[in-house]
């Protein structure tokens, strides 16, 4: 049972609140000590006991919960849930359509209205993500809620309990229904991806890239060297190999990069011999391309926001710049550079500052081809412009 909290907001942060900002930080309290139990019902109020909003109490790194309701008569129970979770399936009722896609963001957190909760769907089954003990504590009504509105072959899930969002080991991530074969084959615009519900934190391909993917595939491809950095399980590599990219290069510093990568490849039908996957440092393969001469008419660069090696620490919001650098070095004339960051700590605007200085810096022009944030399925918050964190440009390198 959830604990109700009546608690003051400070004066400078009642405005911001009843904008409709959902996130609550640190200083928006007087007084913190009241927030002893995640998962409390918070009810929010100013220095006059005047209601603000309802909202519950969850550590994550962004804040310490988010706003539910403006409605102080709202109950925060099942039926709140499945309303909630309702819209969020009105809402995206093309994709469910769509015969070409079976995976998809069912529900983006703040977007649909429940900070710090997320919802995946795959070709039938749904993976719940939890970013906070406190939205965590909703479990049961939740995933009540879940079961009554849809029909699924198996539900999963995954917990970011810390507050720096890591994932939460355990010995199963399995909640109810058919276990999920391994893997799991999903279609996203046709293309087979290979997916593991229950192996770690992730699953094996980024759903917010899709459109990024699809064009790749579609426009910019056929007959090129393509080079995938950061490449993961060679989701772009896959794409621009379908669309009908000369050669691919993957480059990742994880030792699994390469199975996983050669999984992919296999389920799409694409010969392995066309295709070159490197486990390596980024930075140190970009020095052995220099080296040796090596030059692509497409590179993929979507790096970590953070990520710490033996050597290096980087940071996209300081490190960008630096890296696109080495980019440009070894991208052919009128190449392109499709230049990626998750980073939510700075807006498009900022990003596209760290293009600039780095192809100013390189002596080198170019022009933006085209512009990404996340696909419709990963709803934000007109209020919330922070939550839409994904930013993409496609840069023709000029000369």
């Amino acid at each position: 049972m959830s604990k109700n909290i009546t608690i003051e907001i400070k004066k400078e942060s009642v405005s911001k609140l009843k904008s409709g900002y959902p996130l609550l930080l640190k200083e928006f309290f007087y007084d913190t000590s009241k927030l002893a139990q995640e998962g409390s019902i918070l009810k929010l109020v100013d220095n006059k006991k005047n209601f603000i909003a309802k909202g519950y109490y969850g550590l994550q790194n962004k804040g310490y919960g988010w706003i539910l309701t403006d409605n102080e008569q709202q109950k925060i129970d099942s039926n709140f849930f499945t309303q909630k979770i309702k819209d969020a399936i009105s809402y995206r009722k093309d994709l469910f359509r769509d015969q070409t896609t079976t995976a998809f963001r069912l529900f983006n957190g703040e977007g649909d209205g429940i900070g710090g909760l997320t919802i995946d769907y795959f070709d039938g089954y749904y993976l719940i993500t939890w970013y906070s003990q406190g939205i965590y504590s909703f479990k049961e009504p939740i995933l009540k809620a879940l079961k009554s509105l849809v029909e699924y072959k198996g539900i999963y899930h995954k917990r970011r309990f810390d507050t720096k969002g890591q994932y939460l080991e355990s010995e199963s991530d399995y909640l109810c229904g058919k276990r999920a074969p391994k893997p799991l084959i999903v279609k996203e615009n046709n293309i087979n991806f290979a997916i593991y519900l229950d192996d770690g934190a992730m699953v094996g391909i980024f759903l917010d890239q899709r459109e990024v993917r699809d064009t790749i595939k579609r426009e910019y491809v056929k007959g090129k060297s393509v080079l995938n950095t950061f490449s993961y399980t060679g989701a772009f590599s896959v794409a621009a190999a379908l669309g009908g990219a000369k050669e691919t290069t993957s480059v990742d510093l994880a030792k699994r990069s390469l199975p996983k990568t050669k999984e992919q490849f296999t389920i799409n039908n694409i010969d392995l011999e066309k295709q070159k996957i490197i486990v390596a440092d980024v930075f140190e393969y970009f020095k052995i391309a220099k080296k040796r001469g090596l030059s692509y008419d497409l590179i993929v660069v979507d790096p970590p926001s953070f990520a710490r090696s033996k050597r290096k620490v980087f940071s996209a919001a300081k490190d960008y710049t630096k890296l696109l650098k080495e980019v440009i070095a070894i991208t052919n004339k009128n190449g392109v550079i499709v230049a990626s960051t998750n980073a939510a700590n700075f807006d498009m605007k900022r990003f596209k500052t760290f293009i600039n200085k780095a192809f100013k810096e390189a002596n080198i022009r170019y022009k933006i081809e085209k512009s990404f944030s996340l696909p419709k399925d990963f709803r934000v918050s007109k209020k919330f412009p922070e939550g839409n964190y994904l930013k993409v440009l496609f840069l023709r390198k000029i000369d």
